[in-house]
């Protein structure tokens, strides 16, 4: 994960648990993040955190309903939007696997990146999308 890919609001993972991105900045040539959850407000080395595998889970959580499963391997996600899915390729080369708007497939395997995404297409940030609040068995 390169820090430059990050922002303010994404969500991240640090010693198990989940937490949101508040601040990023450099001291010389090294990049810190500071971090907040209900529990922790933390100042750490960018490298020390950890992105967020896009699950069903977390579909779910940003407001997508399973709409298909093929016996073979791909798991269609879609929002109430017509025009954005996500396909989960549970086939080893994970040739259909990411995010589809307007037919045109996006590469996404992590939260931040999704973040980053939904925040362009719709202004927003996507924790005005999830349904309720995370917690740390999401990981």
């Amino acid at each position: 994960m390169k820090v430059t890919d990050l922002k303010i609001k994404n969500l991240v993972e640090y010693r198990n648990e989940i937490f949101t991105i508040t601040e990023i900045f450099q001291n010389e040539s090294d990049y810190f993040v500071k971090i907040e959850n209900e529990n922790h407000s933390l100042s750490v080395p960018a490298e020390q955190i950890s992105p967020i595998q896009i699950t069903e889970y977390w579909l779910e959580k940003f407001g997508f309903l399973k709409t298909y499963a093929s016996d073979d391997h791909i798991i269609r996600y879609e929002r109430p939007e017509s025009f954005i899915k996500y396909d989960i390729d549970l086939n080893s080369k994970k040739i259909f696997e990411g995010l589809k708007i307007y037919g045109n497939s996006i590469r996404c395997k992590y939260i931040h990146e999704f973040q980053n995404i939904f925040s362009c297409l719709f202004g927003k940030e996507t924790t005005v999308f999830m349904k309720s609040s995370f917690h740390k068995a999401a990981v």
